[in-house]
C-alpha cells in the first residue's frame, strides 16, 4: 500500500516507521521541517523504543507532496490548528480514491478535512500511543496503546477492515468501532481535563491529582464537556468521564501532555480545538461552559505573553 503521513511529528513518525517495516508498503513522511526530512533520508528514522535505538531506513521523507503523488491512504497527523492548510497544501497525495484517516487530537478535524477533499473519503479514529520528538530524524516511542478506527457513519466496510489489518500487521494494535465520533469525544474529554491544566501549571499528568484545587477544576471542565456531549446526542463510552480522565492521569503519571510540551517549547497549542471547542459547541447547544472558557483564555494569554 502507498501511504502518506501528513505531518512528521512524533506521532506521524511513529506510524510512518511502523508501517514502513512491512515490505509491501511504500511510506512517505511529509513535513515542512527541512532538517528533519534531510536527517530521515540520510540516516533513516531513528526511534527509541523499549530501551533500544531502532533505525527505519525504508520510510522516505519529503517536503513537497508533488514528489509523492496520489496515495492509497493518507494519515493526517498535523496539529489541529494546521489541518486545513496541511491538507490543502498537500492535495497531491489525495487522489479520488485516497482514504484520509485522521488520528488527531481535538474536535473539528474531520469537518476540516471533509471541506478539502469531500465527505466520502474521510475516516477517523483515536490512538493511545505516546511519542516525543528528540531532534531532527529522531523520536521516542513513549508508550503503547490501541488504535481504534471506523467509518464516520458507523458501517463496517472493506476499506476500513483493510486499513485496520495493515496497521495491526505493522505492530499497531487496531480495533474497529461503529461509534468513532463517540470515541473522538471520549478522547476530547480526557484532553479537556488534562491538557490546559498541565499547560497552565507546568505539572505532569499524574501531578494534577496531587492538588485538590486542580482536581476540582479538572472535574468541572470535564463535567461541562460531558453536558455538551449529552446535548449534542453524542454516545460516550464511559458512564463516568471524570473518573476515566483521572485514571488516564494516573496511568500516564510521568507524561508531559502535548500542550505542556508546546508551552515549554514556545509553540502554538491546540487549545481552540480542545477546551475552546467545548466553549463553541456549548454556546451552540445552550450549555454554559465557564471553566473551559477560563482555561482557554489562560492558555491563549500564555501564548501571547511568550510572543508565540
Amino acid at each position: 500500500m502507498k501511504i502518506a503521513i501528513v505531518g512528521a511529528g512524533a506521532m506521524g513518525c511513529l506510524y510512518g516507521a511502523k508501517l514502513s517495516s512491512i515490505p509491501a508498503n511504500e511510506v512517505f513522511l511529509i513535513d515542512v521541517w527541512k532538517d528533519h526530512i534531510v536527517a530521515i533520508n540520510e540516516n533513516g528514522l531513528q526511534m527509541e523504543e523499549n530501551g533500544a535505538l531502532l533505525s527505519y531506513n525504508q520510510v522516505k521523507g519529503v517536503t513537497d507532496s508533488e514528489q509523492v503523488g496520489p496515495c492509497d491512504l493518507a494519515i493526517v497527523f498535523v496539529k489541529s490548528t494546521l489541518t486545513s492548510v496541511a491538507v490543502q497544501s498537500n492535495k497531491a497525495v489525495f487522489g479520488p480514491d485516497t482514504v484520509a484517516l485522521t488520528l488527531q487530537n481535538g474536535l473539528g478535524n474531520i469537518d476540516l478535512i471533509r471541506a478539502q477533499i469531500g465527505d466520502h473519503n474521510v475516516v477517523a479514529g483515536t490512538t493511545a500511543h505516546g511519542a516525543t520528538m528528540l531532534g531532527p530524524g529522531k523520536m521516542r516511542h513513549a508508550g503503547s496503546g490501541k488504535t481504534i478506527i471506523g467509518e464516520l457513519n458507523g458501517t463496517q466496510t472493506g476499506r476500513i477492515e483493510t486499513i485496520a489489518k495493515i496497521l495491526s500487521e505493522a505492530g499497531l494494535e487496531t480495533e474497529l468501532s461503529d461509534n468513532v465520533i463517540g470515541l473522538v469525544w471520549d478522547k476530547l474529554l480526557v484532553n479537556v481535563g488534562i491538557n490546559a491544566l498541565t499547560g497552565i501549571t507546568k505539572l505532569r499528568n499524574g501531578e494534577l491529582l496531587e492538588y485538590p484545587e486542580i482536581v476540582e477544576l479538572l472535574e468541572a471542565a470535564v463535567f461541562e464537556a460531558q453536558a455538551v456531549a449529552a446535548a449534542k446526542g453524542i454516545s460516550l463510552s464511559f458512564d463516568d468521564p471524570v473518573a476515566h480522565t483521572k485514571a488516564v492521569c494516573a496511568a500516564t503519571a510521568a507524561n508531559k501532555s502535548s500542550m505542556l510540551q508546546d508551552i515549554l517549547n514556545h509553540k502554538q497549542t491546540e487549545i481552540e480545538m480542545i477546551n475552546g471547542a467545548i466553549v463553541r459547541e456549548g454556546a451552540q447547544a445552550g450549555i454554559a461552559t465557564p471553566v473551559n472558557s477560563v482555561l482557554t483564555n489562560l492558555i491563549k494569554f500564555i501564548q501571547k505573553s511568550r510572543n508565540i
